[in-house]
């Protein structure tokens, strides 16, 4: 069995609708630069407020990718 590197990168991604669709905004556009992107750990949440109402959702992810031979 061989082994197997990773590296992880950290990204933020901002939605208008929720922490779900921040997540999958993130990873699907980490996704589209890095190859071999096995997955993603939120590591920090947030929400921006106008008047009292949230307006977006902010994730900061921990974005892995395997490195390639």
């Amino acid at each position: 069995m061989a082994a197997s590197v990773a590296r992880v990168t950290t990204i933020t991604a901002r939605s208008d609708t929720s922490f779900e669709d921040a997540v999958k905004a993130g990873v699907e556009r980490s996704a589209k630069t890095l190859r071999n992107v096995s997955g993603a750990w939120v590591k920090d949440q947030k929400v921006e407020l106008t008047d009292g109402v949230v307006t977006s959702w902010q994730v900061v992810l921990e974005v892995t990718f395997v490195l390639e031979d």
